[in-house]
């Protein structure tokens, strides 16, 4: 159970936190002082401190400044009232993760409590290179197993296109430079910007990544800019937005091709000017904030599409460089799957001490479509259901342990039915892609081979994502899971 402290002088607040706090899985104590405070985190560890800014005697800049000198990675939430809400950009500069404002409202104390034990919790990075030893997190540390450095959630092998990566980020680290990073989805893209931004002079300023992906199109300008009081319904006080948070230090957009065309304009204006205005506000705000931008997709392809604006691709590129995906980094695989096994021993309480032969080979030969977090689910949930000593093939995924047993190929045409299929023919007489068929028809009254050739012809189609793969079979994902732990037991039999 992860443990939170709360530090507030308001008995009845620190009371009001505990219940609500206990009631979602957290373990609570309470200080009422500063000096009780440190009492406590000097015999207690923490995942979260959870502090308001007027205390009595101190306040919460003191006594952020205090948490973070003795305990560096510990993030921290300031609470504080409306009016405070510069001084909270202090702290925020000061290392906070962030503030809420009263008055205090349960959803957005429990979203931002999660969405700060997740960050902290997947902060480090891992860069494997010969004997390159470099800060993480302000601290250096090097691990001298087969010469590799390792620290943290994300891992970048030691292969000639991963060293021409390091180089990329050695050069352009150290300038203001906007920078474009391509790379499919897991490929670490974000890993790549932090350490760009640990490499420039901005590195003791903070870091803030956004998944513009996730970003609706109605809130996309408040989360990137911020609002003030009243600007939209359900604007209830005034809101930094990412932008303003990063000052002085870099942001990071991941996935910026989702971002809709209005925003883009508002994007260009700060790229432009470097300056910015709230949401419903009428008072510009200056900037200075590095920009890195990640895309899984080439941006001026998607600015001749019309996806997105050319003169703002032309602003960001400044530098660009590509992550290779894991599959063109076949003999790194191995190095990651023992590291993701090493973290996942450790969460678990395990002691699995490798992969099976077998295993080992099923990792070469496969594609890891989701590169390198991909691997490392497969490697967690295979953690999980491993007994013994070593992960056989029958703790992977149906879709892994049979990618190499069906044939599969990398082209990109429409796929076939199998010939067990009934296939539709269309107004030319050729063969109707797999798509139609699939879309039209269930797996009742299939035979059995046949309904294991439409499924794994759907994996194919959806490139192994089940949820895509039960629509297209016109089943739900969890007929799909029986169906493919079926064929597995009859295949290990």
């Amino acid at each position: 159970m992860q443990k939170i402290l709360v530090i507030d002088d308001d008995r009845d607040m620190c009371l009001l936190l505990k219940r609500f706090l206990s009631k979602h899985g957290f373990e609570v104590e309470e200080a009422n002082t500063a000096k009780r405070a440190i009492e406590l985190l000097d015999i207690t560890e923490y995942s979260l401190v959870l502090c308001d800014f007027r205390l009595d005697n101190t306040d919460g800049k003191t006594m952020l400044v205090k948490i973070k000198e003795k305990y560096p990675r510990m993030p921290v939430i300031i609470i504080t009232g409306y009016s405070d809400i510069k001084i909270a950009v202090e702290v925020m500069k000061l290392g906070a993760y962030d503030y809420i404002t009263k008055p205090l409202f349960p959803d957005e104390i429990i979203l931002t409590i999660r969405k700060a034990l997740d960050n902290s919790s997947s902060k480090e990075i891992i860069i494997t290179a010969n004997n390159n030893q470099h800060s993480v997190n302000g601290e250096d540390k090097k691990e001298k197993k087969n010469n590799t450095i390792v620290s943290g959630q994300y891992i970048f092998g030691d292969s000639m296109a991963f060293k021409q990566i390091l180089q990329q980020i050695e050069l352009v680290g150290p300038t203001n430079y906007s920078v474009i990073i391509y790379g499919e989805s897991g490929s670490g893209k974000e890993a790549i910007a932090q350490e760009i931004h640990k490499r420039s002079k901005r590195n003791n300023k903070p870091f803030v990544a956004i998944d513009c992906g996730a970003l609706s199109k109605e809130l996309a300008g408040s989360e990137l800019f911020g609002h003030e009081k009243g600007a939209f319904t359900g604007a209830l006080n005034q809101k930094m937005g990412s932008f303003e948070l990063a000052n002085a230090g870099t942001i990071f957009l991941d996935e910026i091709a989702n971002l809709s065309y209005d925003i883009q304009i508002s994007l260009l204006r700060v790229v432009q000017e470097r300056r910015m205005r709230r949401v419903g506000g009428i008072k510009d705000i200056d900037l200075d904030v590095r920009i890195i931008i990640a895309s899984n997709e080439p941006l001026w392809e998607a600015s001749k599409k019309g996806k997105f604006r050319e003169d703002l691709f032309h602003r960001f590129n400044e530098f660009s460089m590509t992550i290779p995906p894991l599959r063109e980094r076949k003999g790194d695989i191995m190095i990651f799957a023992r590291h993701f096994l090493n973290l996942t021993n450790t969460e678990l309480n395990k002691n699995v001490k490798g992969f099976s032969p077998e295993v080992e080979d099923i990792f070469q030969k496969y594609i890891w479509y989701g590169n390198l977090r991909e691997l490392k689910n497969v490697v967690k949930r295979a953690t999980l259901l491993t007994d013994g000593e070593y992960i056989e093939d029958r703790s992977l995924p149906f879709e892994i342990v049979n990618f190499n047993k069906l044939s599969f190929d990398n082209n990109t045409e429409p796929l076939t039915v199998p010939s067990a299929v009934a296939m539709p023919v269309s107004n030319n007489h050729t063969p109707a892609p797999a798509r139609t068929v699939l879309d039209e028809t269930t797996l009742k009254g299939a035979s059995i081979d046949a309904e294991y050739e439409m499924i794994i012809e759907a994996l194919k189609q959806a490139n192994f994502n089940k949820s895509k793969a039960a629509k297209l079979l016109n089943i739900d994902r969890k007929t799909l899971y029986n169906k493919m732990k079926q064929y597995q037991e009859f295949n290990n039999h």
